[in-house]
């Protein structure tokens, strides 16, 4: 599932695009239903975007946002599978297309969804936050900042592991699997520590170690590990410098001990027993 680098990097591709002032014309569907089997908002999103200029294209953790020049935005989350791109009109519709929105000067901004987890909805702007998918979600780290504070008080009742505790979305907003493992391997905390035993001292170095990690990746396109493109289609450069994930057997960058790698519900865990000892 793309994380919150890979979905910066979608929305500093659309910016690069000069997506601003550029009027919405027409949007099409494929008629397929998204995330949960729910009916794409067609008529919602055509009266919302007809004859509308973009003018802005933000993010919160892993949506992006679409802003308008009326009183709505687009939001869209990119599920597990999907990508958002720009494209001219004439370029035939990739496979799985789910969504395109017709620009006035010629170009589509399509997004495109095989597995159909992802979402395409409208949001008063200003009120973003009362919307469900967007209500219960924790701070931003890269767009908010990430006080130590925030993980700590967080943490002191919390007896789930510590990297199931960062997954939390209403914890912090965006952190996925791929960056979790990555942080808590610089940070030198095992992801198996129950979060409550964070400490103050623990919780600066994640914090610290979380906002390194998250922007480094953005500066390097994102991670493709499948299917992940940026708004221009081209795949982003991280996974070459993945320090620990998908790294098991290979020497830890720091110690040289081997990766381990183990399943946390139901998801791919990666860390040094040396560096980060339980």
């Amino acid at each position: 599932m793309p994380e919150l680098p890979e979905v910066e990097s979608v929305r500093r591709g659309l910016v690069r695009r000069r997506l601003r002032g550029v009027a919405v014309a027409r949007v099409r569907s494929s008629g397929k239903p998204l995330r949960m089997a729910r009916p794409q908002p067609l008529p919602a999103l055509r009266r919302a975007t007809h004859g509308q200029r973009i003018t802005d294209v933000r993010r919160i953790g892993k949506y992006l946002l679409l802003d308008l020049d009326g009183r709505w935005s687009v939001l869209v989350h990119l599920g597990m599978s999907g990508n958002l791109i720009t494209a001219k009109r004439a370029e035939p519709w990739a496979p799985h297309t789910h969504v395109v929105f017709e620009l006035a000067d010629g170009r589509d901004v399509r997004f495109v969804d095989p597995r159909r987890f992802g979402m395409v909805d409208v949001v008063e702007r200003g009120r973003e936050r009362a919307h469900p998918a967007l209500a219960v979600l924790g701070p931003d780290p890269i767009a908010e900042g990430l006080p130590p504070e925030h993980l700590h008080a967080a943490s002191t009742s919390r007896s789930t592991p510590v990297k199931q505790f960062i997954l939390d979305q209403g914890v912090l907003a965006g952190v996925g699997n791929i960056y979790a493992s990555e942080a808590l391997w610089l940070a030198r905390i095992a992801p198996t520590r129950p979060a409550r035993r964070l400490g103050a001292a623990g919780a600066e170095a994640l914090s610290v170690a979380i906002q390194d990690v998250l922007e480094f990746a953005i500066e390097n396109g994102g991670t493709t590990l499948r299917d992940f493109v940026g708004a221009d289609g081209v795949p982003g450069d991280n996974g070459e410098y993945l320090l620990v994930y998908g790294r098991a057997g290979t020497p830890c960058p720091r110690c040289g001990t081997a990766i381990k790698k183990a399943m946390q519900a139901g998801r791919a865990t990666y860390w040094c027993p040396t560096c980060q000892p339980r």
